[in-house]
């Protein structure tokens, strides 16, 4: 009898080991776990050890580390009538762990599906151009329109990034044609200044050269210098006309001096024919 009865004490004696080591919980620093006892919310308690009651309660584990997660690929029409697909990904976490297991049923799914619908909504409002060119005020618009539904969940979104905007064939080449024009339209512009500027410095040499004769005379031997150094077979030396002017001016006073003597020649050599008379 007495061997029973210590049998018997024995098991209830496992029994409350048993019990007691299934109503340990321990949660990690990076966990909360929401407790409720007959249906009923108690809270989040963690991290660390503590006791849950067995068989009247349940805990859930709550994640609090920031959650990446990727939109899939969406199929939006903008404003301006042009399809692309666009991907995303939102950046969350939880801070109310309570609203995330009580006020949805899976917040994750829900934050997805929310992001998805978002993204089409604000896409679909803009046109191609801005969504090329301003992607940083998108991605701003996205999260806050985001962050106001998931608000209630316990859900913080902290950013959302547009990931990749694919473009029609059709439009990618019209966009390159536009760059290329675009680029060809810049080449001609900094030509043109750069034509304005020479001409400009060009006029200004002209005329300091112009006012010094000197400086003609050294040009002119520099350009020789620079004609001997290429090593031509054949050299041109241009002469300027103040050089050669005081010899064209001594041949031709002695070529108008010649002209006046044969004049002066011929009119006294003419023969005087005598008066007949009447």
């Amino acid at each position: 009898m007495g061997t029973f009865i210590l049998g018997i004490i024995v098991v209830i004696v496992l029994i409350v080991i048993l019990l007691f080591l299934s109503a340990i919980r321990v949660v990690q620093q990076y966990e909360r776990g929401v407790i409720f006892v007959l249906g009923r919310l108690i809270g989040a308690k963690g991290p660390g050890l503590f006791l849950v009651p067995p068989f009247i309660s349940r805990m859930i584990r709550v994640d609090l580390r920031i959650v990446t997660l990727n939109v899939p690929p969406q199929e939006v029409i903008t404003r301006d009538n042009v399809t692309i697909k666009v991907t995303a990904v939102i950046y969350f976490y939880v801070v109310d762990p309570s609203a995330a297991v009580v006020n949805v049923m899976n917040f994750i799914q829900a934050t997805t599906q929310i992001g998805q619908t978002t993204l089409r909504n604000v896409m679909g409002q803009a046109e191609l151009d801005e969504l090329l060119s301003q992607r940083n005020k998108i991605n701003r618009e996205l999260q806050t329109i985001i962050d106001e539904h998931t608000e209630r969940w316990g859900v913080k979104v902290t950013a959302v990034e547009i990931k990749d905007i694919e473009l029609p064939v059709t439009m990618q080449r019209a966009m390159a044609k536009q760059a290329e024009a675009e680029r060809e339209k810049r080449a001609k512009i900094i030509h043109a200044q750069g034509e304005l500027q020479a001409s400009a410095q060009l006029a200004e040499a002209a005329a300091i050269i112009g006012s010094q004769p000197s400086t003609l005379q050294l040009r002119y031997l520099q350009t020789l210098t620079e004609i001997a150094v290429e090593k031509n077979s054949t050299i041109i030396f241009p002469l300027p006309i103040d050089l050669i002017q005081p010899m064209l001016r001594v041949m031709q006073s002695h070529a108008d001096a010649a002209t006046q003597g044969q004049n002066g020649d011929t009119h006294t050599s003419l023969p005087i024919s005598p008066v007949p008379p009447r």
